[in-house]
């Protein structure tokens, strides 16, 4: 920019504040209108992209065979004992009510399990568990050997000691409006509650991906309402502590909430919905929004307390800070712009909604901004003639000791770094909950005593009708099956074969020696239809075997897995298969898989996008700066926090989820802030006061030091305030990228100057 320009730009806004401010509020009006639009969405569908291969497998695979979207009771009688009158009943009475559940299409059970017994030649299918209270102890005995020997039920739906027992209610959501999933949970928890006060003695627990669905939309909205207010209140007295200024307080907190309302009005009218991850956009715009108001206000009241009235105290704070203001915002847009590059679509949304506020907070802050400081009352006392500047005393540390500093702070940046590889990509869906939130803690007690909601589904093909009833086939799903139970982390296997040894025994007079596959394949066949004939409306066999019945669905159900032990487990099953079973067509697919996927690809496709902004970052820097030395020197400010940062992370954590792939490139334009105002007033000393390079180093720290260590406090604070969601992809966001801020702070004021003088000495600007 121009210097004619900004002159004649500060002059206009000084000399008609009632205009800018009139602007600002047509403008904020207009755009927060259409915050009436925004919707929250529960369905964890909505991090994978349309086009991901994973869900577009999973959706394949739902369409074939029943959906399993589930609700998971879990049943833990307080003495331990499933199989008593008052915990069969419990379980009777849970499942016949859970058919009530909004969009149920199955209920399974111990006790509506289709039992098969042999009556003479005929085939006997009904409830393992009836009338439960009119039973003898005698059969009440034979129900537990049943359902503890039956491969179907334990460790699905009754543990292996017989201590805590599931219902598991299969759901199908419409997907037609965004109130399905929270009123599944909704009467989810009342039918816990009822059965639990009318079953004292007994512990319900609620898990299953409808669940899940939930908890993303509750921690959404959950740290809307308590993030964004305590947001506000560290703004206010951070500023009102730094600022000391009634004024200037109001002012930043009114410029923040008219960012905020712009923003959040602009995802409204492009009908963008609210997800856990973009719920933090209102925290981070707050964020971003102070750190322009804090460089224009500081150098405003600089210049007050030099003497100088307010009118010409503002035109110079403009001229001086509209043009890195400008450059910074920029920059800061581009590097939350990069999580486009993102596979995870709610991080799109989430970096084009802050990029959005960003730009908007550098129009307030030099139009509204100066507006208002213009029109309010303020009281600034002059400084005293010889009162020292408060970054005199540290920028004579930082130029005494600029060798040592210089040599010191890259030691110990390499050092820091070195450590970088001590993070892993490691990420657990059911972790991004923490152990505040009641989906995760009754999701490890149903993983650590019954079964999970990790699972690995298979569906193996034979390419013709009725293909699964072939000896041959049945033969390679069973080996598969009884490879896959031996495997480590697997909790359970479902498999028809089960079924079809299950049947085999009973049309054989229950000899348990005929406890195998069918011989043939017409007997086979015979078999399957008496069963699925004698099966009641809902308890069918669509959710294993295809309508065609050329396809049979294998659901491996795991403890909970990390990505990289969820991408070991794919490859050495479909590994497997390859081997072992090459004429079987096969797929595999599970919400867990694509969180797996999506987790490993989003680190791949996020150093592209950090790259890209990096480099166009740099090319603006050196335009703006017009100097490429200046502009390659500060790529090493820019470029080292981050690597410590994830070093600092591999030390204290090591865990890089889905949320930390993107905090690279979000953090990148946020850590150039600092060091384009630091260059900004170092050339400007250089070039029109023509100082030397250790006088302009002092100069600017005397002229920005204090705004750069408000903002970074501001920011850090804002961060860390993210940083207590209970949900970890932006919880760890949060904490990151306040490490991020801190530590560019730290080699800002440390190793910068330092460079500056050791690169710039007896150099031109």
């Amino acid at each position: 920019m121009k210097a004619s320009f900004t002159n004649r730009y500060a002059e206009f806004v000084v000399a008609h504040p009632w205009r800018m401010l009139l602007l600002a509020l047509i403008l904020v009006l207009g755009a927060a209108s259409g915050g009436r639009f925004i919707e929250f969405t529960n369905d964890y569908r909505v991090f994978f992209s349309e086009e991901n291969p994973e869900l577009l497998a999973f959706e394949a695979m739902q369409d074939v065979y029943s959906k399993t979207d589930n609700v998971l009771f879990v049943i833990e009688p307080k003495d331990g004992n499933v199989f008593s009158h008052e915990t069969l009943g419990l379980i009777e009475n849970l499942t016949d009510e859970s058919w009530q559940l909004p969009y149920s299409t199955r209920v399974d059970s111990i006790t509506n399990f289709q039992h098969t017994i042999a009556d003479g030649d005929d085939l006997v299918v009904s409830h393992l568990v009836y009338d439960s209270q009119s039973f003898t102890e005698d059969k009440i005995a034979y129900v537990r050997d049943v359902a503890l020997n039956e491969p179907l039920l334990v460790e699905r739906l009754v543990s292996p000691q017989g201590h805590v027992a599931g219902v598991n209610i299969t759901v199908q959501l419409p997907g037609k409006a965004l109130t399905e999933v929270p009123e599944v949970a909704k009467f989810a928890r009342e039918l816990a509650t009822e059965i639990g006060e009318a079953y004292p003695d007994h512990n319900i627990y609620i898990t299953g991906l409808a669940m899940m669905n939930n908890a993303f939309g509750e921690s959404s909205q959950e740290d809307m309402q308590s993030l964004v207010p305590l947001m506000f209140l560290v703004i206010i007295i951070t500023l009102g502590v730094l600022l000391r200024s009634v004024s200037a307080t109001f002012a930043v907190v009114v410029m923040i909430l008219s960012t905020v309302m712009f923003a959040m009005g602009i995802f409204g009218w492009l009908g963008w919905k609210l997800t856990p991850p973009s719920a933090s956009a209102p925290t981070i715009i707050m964020t971003m929004a102070v750190a322009d108001t804090v460089h224009l206000l500081v150098t405003f009241f600089h210049n007050l307390r030099q003497g100088q009235e307010r009118a010409h105290a503002m035109r110079d704070s403009i001229r001086v800070n509209l043009q890195p203001i400008f450059i910074t915002s920029i920059t800061t847009a581009i590097g939350f712009l990069s999580m486009n590059f993102s596979d995870v679509p709610p991080f799109h949304d989430l970096g084009n909604v802050v990029a959005i506020g960003v730009m908007f907070a550098f129009v307030l802050s030099v139009t509204a901004l100066p507006a208002v400081m213009m029109l309010l009352p303020l009281r600034i006392k002059p400084a005293k003639q010889k009162e020292a500047h408060p970054m005199n005393f540290f920028a004579d540390f930082v130029i005494g000791n600029r060798r040592k500093l210089l040599w010191g702070m890259g030691i110990f940046g390499v050092v820091v770094i070195s450590f970088l590889p001590k993070n892993s990509l490691d990420d657990q869906f059911v972790e991004y909950f923490d152990e505040s939130v009641d989906f995760r803690t009754h999701t490890d007690f149903a993983v650590e005593n019954l079964s999970g909601i990790y699972t690995l589904q298979y569906s193996l093909g034979t390419g013709e009708s009725g293909g699964i009833s072939e000896p041959a086939f049945l033969q390679d799903v069973d080996n598969f099956a009884e490879w896959l139970r031996t495997q480590p982390k697997v909790k359970h296997v479902q498999t028809i074969s089960d079924t079809f040894k299950r049947l085999n025994k009973n049309m054989h007079g229950d000899d348990p020696d005929y406890y195998k596959l069918p011989e043939s394949r017409d007997l086979a066949a015979q078999y399957l239809l008496l069963y699925e004939l004698s099966l009641p409306y809902g308890l069918d066999l669509n959710d294993q075997i295809d309508i065609d019945k050329a396809q049979t669905r294998i659901i491996i159900t795991l403890e909970n897995l990390h990505t990289e032990e969820m991408l070991a487990m794919e490859k050495r099953v479909s590994g497997w298969l390859l081997q072992n079973a090459p004429t079987v067509e096969f797929s595999a697919a599970s919400p867990n898989l694509m969180f797996a996927h999506i987790g490993k690809r989003n680190v791949n496709s996020m150093l592209v996008g950090t790259a890209l902004a990096l480099v166009l970052i740099s090319f603006i820097l050196v335009a703006a700066l017009r100097s490429r030395r200046i502009g390659l020197i500060s790529l090493a400010p820019n470029l080292i926090p981050a690597g410590m940062a994830f070093g600092f992370w591999g030390l204290m954590v090591g865990q890089v989820g889905m949320s930390l792939s993107v905090v690279a490139g979000m953090t990148l334009g946020i850590v150039v802030d600092d060091t384009v105002h630091f260059l900004s007033k170092y050339l400007r000393a250089r070039r029109e006061s023509n100082m030397n390079e250790i006088e302009a180093v002092r100069y600017a720290f005397n002229t920005v030091g204090v705004a750069l260590w408000v903002t970074s406090l501001v920011l850090v604070a804002g961060f860390i305030v993210l940083a207590q969601s209970n949900f970890a992809l932006n919880s760890d966001m949060g904490a990151m990228a306040a490490i991020t801020i801190g530590v560019a702070l730290v080699m800002d004021f440390l190793f910068l100057p330092p460079l500056l003088m050791k690169l710039e000495k007896n150099k031109h600007a």
